[in-house]
């Protein structure tokens, strides 16, 4: 039992890190066109928003939009209590919350594998679907459509979870193509450091959302993606002051932090159904994919 947990929380710190490196390059390239003051602040308090607020309260957030019934003193007590009103509604609750969160993270992945600029990791693989990426919009419609469809066959509400895992991924993908535009005016213009933190701290925002999605393919319990998603953002913010240029180098974790988050919206999916999938699954997955990557980075610096 110690020896899953501590896997498990291995795991969740490594995928919040590898999945939030894109976050960190966003954090220094703003940061430094910061003054020192404001730069300060966000490196304390917007740590503490960060990790405390935004990854502290939204797996408990989630778990509420999925078990309205409960108070949130309910929800938030969760984590200690063994109420057996509170964990058979939290029971019941997790296929819908396992489908929307299988659902968001696979077009998650579906887009970057079709749609955005890589480094090519697996040449040949993303090299053919880059060439056909204009067919994301009708591959993600027909998935939403078959999983609702077999969703709707066990409980109508695990289809409703199906659609809004797709309409997170929308949502939350609108929120980011807008702070890809207002990262460009914020780069190239005098904008003051308090808009600049603001902005820091949406991106944020939005970022937690994937990785604390992703961390319910890893485990049910509040206690362990708290700890695990804490300590893998600490790190993104070491990465934020530390070693960005060195990190950027390493071209091909965001594949390996892609390619982890279709085997967890995988996992999540099937174990939505009913599927036993054993808990060590998650976590052995995210180190073999992203150990996969980094080594494949290392190669290619060492060609350089």
């Amino acid at each position: 039992m110690l020896w899953s947990a501590i896997i498990t929380v291995l795991g969740l710190s490594l995928f919040e890190a590898v999945s939030s490196v894109d976050n960190a390059i966003i954090n220094a390239e703003v940061l430094n066109t910061m003054g020192a003051r404001a730069r300060r602040w966000f490196l304390t308090w917007g740590m503490f928003i960060a990790v405390f607020l935004v990854r502290g309260l939204l797996p408990f957030g989630i778990i509420w939009t999925f078990n309205p019934s409960l108070s949130p003193f309910q929800i938030f007590s969760a984590a200690w209590s063994s109420d057996p009103i509170v964990l058979e509604s939290i029971e019941k609750s997790a296929p819908i919350l396992l489908v929307a969160g299988g659902v968001f993270l696979l077009f998650l992945f579906l887009h970057w594998l079709f749609l955005e600029e890589k480094k090519l990791g697996l040449p040949r693989t993303e090299k053919f679907f880059m060439a056909r990426g204009v067919w994301f919009y009708a591959v993600v419609s027909v998935l939403l459509s078959v999983i609702a469809w077999f969703a709707l066959g066990v409980n109508n509400l695990m289809g409703f979870g199906a659609v809004v895992g797709s309409s997170l991924f929308f949502i939350t993908h609108g929120f980011k193509q807008n702070a890809e535009e207002q990262e460009r005016k914020l780069l190239g213009s005098t904008h003051s450091d308090l808009s600049k933190l603001f902005f820091l701290e949406i991106i944020d925002t939005t970022f937690s959302i994937d990785g604390v999605l992703g961390a319910f393919a890893f485990t049910l319990s509040v206690p362990l993606i708290l700890l695990g998603n804490g300590l893998g953002a600490f790190l993104v913010r070491e990465l934020t002051i530390r070693n960005i240029e060195r990190i950027k180098r390493y071209v091909y974790l965001k594949n390996g932090a892609m390619y982890s988050i279709l085997v967890l919206g995988v996992i999540m999916i099937l174990h939505s159904f009913g599927w036993n999938i054993p808990e060590y699954l998650s976590p052995l997955a995210t180190f073999l994919i992203i150990g996969f990557f980094f080594w494949k980075s290392k190669v290619a610096l060492n060609f350089q």
